[in-house]
């Protein structure tokens, strides 16, 4: 049975999402990092002034970037609860939800450069 729609509800939801990415934050360097780095990209961009091709590219990595720590971090806090022994399996799922996290940084570093690096390139000429 389906529940009726309820701003109250939503409010709700939106309050745990908020606080599981403040725990995250606090909780994991890597969540610290991905997010400062993003927000020195956007400040970035807008003192490049991408366009909005080049906007939906960079919020779009960004937020793969930290959806991805985000469930890397639901991830081992799972596989945390579920075994406090050394298990095979349990080392594969954190390795692999990390690599996820990995490949899609690497994934936003070159989507970064290719936008950043030729209006770099650009200002210094002008400087030139």
């Amino acid at each position: 049975m389906k529940r009726k729609f309820s701003f109250k509800r939503v409010d709700k939801s939106f309050k745990y999402a908020f606080e599981g990415y403040k725990n995250a934050f606090h909780s994991e360097p890597n969540m610290k990092f991905h997010t400062i780095i993003g927000i020195l990209v956007i400040i970035a961009g807008l003192f490049l002034k991408l366009s909005s091709l080049e906007w939906i590219f960079i919020v779009s990595v960004i937020g793969l970037v930290i959806g991805a720590e985000l469930l890397n971090t639901a991830i081992e806090h799972l596989v945390d609860l579920a075994t406090q022994e050394y298990k095979r399996k349990a080392m594969l799922a954190k390795d692999t939800a990390a690599a996820y996290v990995m490949v899609l940084s690497i994934m936003a570093v070159i989507i970064g450069l290719i936008i950043f690096v030729p209006k770099i390139i650009e200002i210094i000429r002008g400087l030139i």
